[in-house]
């Protein structure tokens, strides 16, 4: 026998001798976490929703009921007035919780609080965006210092080029009933820069 055969007559008898003793001699192949077919039958693990939020568990994502980006520019049925009401719907004075869309209005967007300041249908109102990031000095933003709709006490803007159209059943939850005066400023800027009617 030639010493070719020979080795690999050896390195048969060793392969033989391994696989008779069992898988758990190889070392484990290391595998994808949370691995899942996709659509297009390829492996891959499942996307991740925005902020740990899914579709279905968001109500200002869901069909019928989404949050959506409007031009304040090219509203003009707008009727500000101030008319709290803690009844399990966005009211105008309120600050309530909803899925924002980003401004790249790609599908994703985060859960914030908003400041809704009219009702334009039966089941939705115009809202302004909030944000507990500083804008001192900045013309498109208006303090309206701390409130209940922050947990952790901090100062926050309305940005008042920021208008959305929210569905009452989009609605996460009334966060707090800001007062008259500071309502009062925020739409007497937006009827200034809009020409928007006071209710």
């Amino acid at each position: 026998m030639s010493s070719t055969k020979r080795i690999l007559s050896t390195l048969a008898d060793i392969l033989t001798g391994m696989l008779s003793k069992g898988a758990s001699k190889w070392p484990d192949h290391p595998k994808r976490p949370n691995a899942v077919l996709r659509p297009d039958g390829r492996s891959g693990t499942p996307p991740r929703a925005d902020h740990g939020e899914s579709r279905e568990t968001d109500p200002g994502r869901m069909a019928g009921f989404e949050t959506v980006q409007v031009d304040p520019e090219r509203i003009h049925d707008v009727a500000v007035r101030y008319a709290p009401s803690r009844n399990s719907r966005p009211d105008s004075g309120e600050v309530i919780w909803t899925w924002v869309p980003y401004e790249e209005n790609d599908g994703r967007g985060k859960d914030r609080p908003v400041l809704v300041i009219g009702r334009h249908a039966a089941d939705r109102v115009y809202a302004v965006r909030m944000t507990s990031k500083p804008h001192d000095g900045d013309r498109d933003y208006l303090s309206i210092g701390s409130g209940a709709w922050d947990s952790q006490g901090r100062e926050s803007w309305v940005d008042i080029e920021q208008l959305y159209s929210v569905h009452d059943e989009g609605m996460r939850r009334e966060a707090a009933v800001l007062d008259q005066q500071r309502y009062g400023s925020i739409a007497q800027a937006l009827i200034t820069r809009y020409g928007w009617a006071r209710g």
